[in-house]
């Protein structure tokens, strides 16, 4: 029986898990048991999400839906590839929440540990040009993947101008006093491998190299050549570090 794989997409407007994992979800099949739910606040399951305010509320909101999903699958324990501030945090906040029902963890691109962003991408200007903008600097080389960025600008446009979208990704990037405390990332003891692109502009790889220092059982592995989207710029490279960690 094939070991469970939690696939846990990353945090972009209209963003959904079919969108984020199309590239890589069918070359894990081979070795995983995938299960890649849309997270609250994206894709199918935008309704249901209000009142969710702050980036550590949101990530453990997320971690208690996957724990959801693991029951109604009758599955005790899994792996975890989670990308940036959406599936990333959501995985720290699972193995921090129920360390029993994890095995070990992938996450992408600082998983959401870095400070908040400047502005929140996309809706101060929710136009087809701004979605293009915005997914071509997740991207080491837009000119490399121009036909996926055109594709992908359309079906997140589309998701992203959604009733309740807005509100809902707004408010995962509100900076608030109150809410769950910080993860203590010490308690942290699975093991975690952190991938990030050399080329990040999301992220810069120092967020990657905190996060790995303040993780008891994790190491770094710096993806040369790659964006923030590491699984689009460097698909067989990705799809190796992941299976050659996830089955050690």
């Amino acid at each position: 029986m094939k070991p469970p794989l939690v696939l846990l997409h990353g945090g972009g407007p209209g963003v959904d898990a079919d969108s984020n994992w199309g590239g890589v979800r069918s070359r894990l099949s081979g070795e995983f048991r995938c299960l890649a739910p849309d997270l609250l606040g994206f894709g199918t399951r935008i309704a249901g999400s209000a009142g969710i305010t702050g980036p550590r509320a949101w990530a453990a909101a997320r971690a208690r839906q996957v724990l959801d999903i693991l029951d109604d699958h009758g599955l005790d324990r899994v792996h975890l590839v989670g990308n940036s501030a959406a599936g990333g945090a959501a995985a720290l906040a699972l193995a921090s929440m129920a360390p029993e029902r994890v095995d070990r963890a992938v996450v992408m691109g600082g998983a959401g540990t870095g400070p908040l962003p400047a502005a929140v991408p996309f809706y101060d200007a929710p136009t087809r040009e701004s979605m293009r903008a915005t997914l071509g600097r997740l991207v080491a080389d837009e000119g490399v993947h121009g036909e996926l960025l055109d594709e992908l600008t359309g079906i997140r446009l589309r998701q992203a101008l959604r009733p309740g979208a807005e509100p809902a990704f707004r408010s995962m990037f509100a900076d608030v006093e109150d809410g769950p405390p910080p993860l203590d990332l010490t308690k942290i003891v699975h093991p975690v491998l952190a991938l990030h692109g050399e080329c990040d502009l999301v992220s810069p790889v120092e967020v990657s190299e905190r996060l790995v220092a303040a993780l008891p059982g994790a190491r770094l592995a710096v993806v040369a050549g790659a964006g923030h989207w590491i699984h689009v710029d460097r698909p067989d490279e990705f799809c190796s570090l992941v299976g050659e960690f996830l089955s050690a």
